[in-house]
């Protein structure tokens, strides 16, 4: 209980997360299941609130698109159910909005277009046009909101 409670002491984790910190401590299988089952009961482990959590987290501080958060939290151990099941609700569209966070995709990836420009208009040069295109669909928004970003933002510039 002691490791589980350090390593949540940083940020929230997955279950499969902790499991695997337990077990690399040296934890008996069977220790490691009692402790992840107290720590999800009192609430300290719950994948759908870690869903939440990341999903804010990209959108203040570095935006995605929605197949990229959906492949991070994959790599986080997340279950496919879980994301199957707040992806109508938590990432496509999430109620975030009144903290000003974009609230869309295609908010999404103006706020990510902002952040990577800085400030400077987006060039005249087709080659460079691309370019930014293609830095929109590395952070993983589908190349039709990459192109509507890009669009949006010349016309307001």
């Amino acid at each position: 209980m002691e490791v589980a409670a350090r390593y949540l002491g940083a940020r929230p984790r997955t279950r499969w997360e902790l499991e695997r910190r337990l077990r690399r401590a040296g934890v008996e299988d069977a220790v490691v299941e009692r402790t992840v089952e107290r720590l999800a009961k009192l609430g300290y482990v719950d994948d759908r609130a870690f869903v939440r959590w990341w999903a804010e987290q990209r959108d203040r501080h570095s935006p995605r698109g929605r197949r990229m958060v959906e492949a991070e939290l994959r790599q986080h151990g997340v279950p496919r159910d879980v994301i199957e099941e707040l992806r109508g609700s938590q990432l496509a569209e999430p109620a975030l909005d009144h903290h000003g966070l974009p609230a869309s995709e295609d908010e999404r990836a103006l706020a990510a277009l902002d952040r990577h420009l800085r400030g400077r208009p987006i060039p005249e040069d087709r080659k460079a046009v691309e370019r930014i295109g293609m830095y929109l669909v590395r952070r993983g928004f589908d190349p039709e909101t990459a192109r509507r970003a890009i669009r949006t933002r010349r016309e307001t510039a």
